[in-house]
């Protein structure tokens, strides 16, 4: 019993704190487009993949800012990393009001990890690929003709940046959690996916056809 309460106040400082890390990169970006606008030279920034870091490595190679402090670095990395807020329209547009379908929670707290299925002309919303795939792989909780699926959409951990569920990579069980715990993290391409995989601890790289009803009940901690 007090290992279950552990991982759950565990899982939800975790949370709170990735919610914490999302606004601040919001914030940071859009002070870094405003940096990037006056004082950089837009055609020669790099172009973004990977951690924090690693962008702001490249942006001192590249000489396209000069005199940047490193608050202003970090700034304009994220917004390479995250690109215009304002402007990005290709975030997936969760309604306020929709639910998981699989848990009950509201997908649009949590714009990181949300997922999207398009079945017979109706949306649903995830709070994670997680309970995406266990709606698409367990039938027998949830019958349906998996044949009318039009589309399957997850986010970029990194960017928020939609991904085809079937082109993305995806990190398994790291350590950073998502609003259901343990997670299958998703990539728009595998530099991104190995970065974060060694930055946290991640299990191994998998792609949307390697996932099983197994892996998804060990995220969970059932073992069969």
């Amino acid at each position: 019993m007090v290992k279950i309460i552990f991982i759950a106040l565990w899982s939800l400082i975790s949370l709170f704190a990735d919610e914490s890390n999302a606004v601040k990169a919001m914030k940071l970006a859009q002070k870094g487009e405003r940096i990037v606008k006056v004082i950089c030279e837009q055609s020669t920034l790099p172009h973004a993949a990977g951690n924090i870091e690693t962008i702001e490595k490249e942006i001192l190679s590249s000489g396209s800012c000069k005199h940047l402090s490193p608050d202003k670095l970090e700034a304009v990395a994220y917004y390479l990393q995250q690109g215009s807020i304002k402007e990005n329209s290709q975030h997936l547009a969760v309604p306020d009001d929709a639910k998981c379908p699989v848990c009950g929670m509201f997908v649009s707290k949590y714009p990181k990890w949300a997922a999207m299925m398009k079945h017979d002309g109706k949306v649903y919303y995830f709070d994670g690929v997680k309970d995406m795939m266990k709606y698409y792989i367990f039938d027998g909780d949830f019958p349906y003709d998996r044949s009318h699926i039009s589309e399957m959409v997850v986010s970029d951990y990194y960017t928020i940046d939609e991904i085809p569920a079937k082109e993305a990579f995806y990190v398994l069980d790291a350590d950073v959690f998502g609003p259901m715990g343990h997670e299958l993290i998703a990539f728009k391409d595998k530099k991104s996916a190995q970065t974060f995989m060694a930055e946290h601890h991640g299990k191994k790289i998998v792609r949307f056809g390697e996932i099983t009803g197994k892996m998804l009940m060990a995220l969970d901690g059932i073992v069969q």
